[in-house]
């Protein structure tokens, strides 16, 4: 897991009280319906300061054009408002491959769902991290997405637990993720298996209530 530092988190929160009444769309002390996507993606891009490959993902995010699609905030358990787009997206790709979630079933984690078939065991070669902040309170960080239970079939894989701590929590997912969907056992597909890894260009960006 990769954290940052306590002087630059001690910064993010401080850039994070500057601009939060920016951020937040409706009148003070009122839970926001909407959210300033550009506000957020900033913040985000603070936090992910000193961590090359959360930069490159945030920055991909800003020049992908998805940010001017404000909705509503998300509750646990719920979709990222803007998907992601990947090499192999659906179909025959490239394009839309699938999205983040925010989960609080079992204590607050993020996941990721998408195809195309399940996701495969073992993750060996790829790696798919989310890069979060609170705005409510300051606090960051990166979470590798790697707890995953393949039966029942499941099409998720989630971070750990996460202590975050209430209010309005931005994160996108980056990186990638090793599929599969089963083939006949030949010698190409030993175990009868067909795998495919998807690589994310433009990361799944989401904004949620803890």
């Amino acid at each position: 897991m990769e954290r940052l530092s306590v002087t630059r988190r001690l910064a993010t929160v401080f850039a994070a009280t500057a601009v939060v009444a920016s951020v937040f769309a409706g009148s003070a002390g009122a839970e926001p319906a909407t959210v300033d996507w550009a506000s957020a993606a900033q913040q985000l891009r603070v936090a992910a300061a000193g961590n090359p490959a959360a930069e490159q993902a945030v920055d991909r995010l800003v020049a992908s054009g998805q940010l001017n699609k404000a909705g509503e905030v998300a509750l646990p358990a719920q979709p990222f408002q803007i998907p992601a787009q990947s090499d192999i997206g659906r179909g025959d790709g490239p394009g839309v491959y699938g999205s983040g979630i925010a989960l609080g079933i079992d204590g607050f984690r993020f996941g990721f769902f998408g195809g195309p078939g399940t996701i495969a065991p073992n993750q060996a070669g790829a790696k798919l991290e989310v890069l979060w902040i609170n705005l409510s309170n300051g606090r960051s960080g990166t979470e590798v997405l790697n707890e995953h239970q393949d039966i029942p079939v499941d099409t998720t894989i989630r971070t750990r637990q996460l202590d975050t701590g209430g209010g309005m929590i931005v994160a996108a997912v980056y990186g990638s993720l090793w599929h599969r969907w089963s083939v006949p056992v030949s010698d190409a597909n030993p175990d009868g298996f067909q795998y495919q890894r998807g690589t994310i260009s433009v990361p799944s960006f989401g904004a949620v209530y803890n």
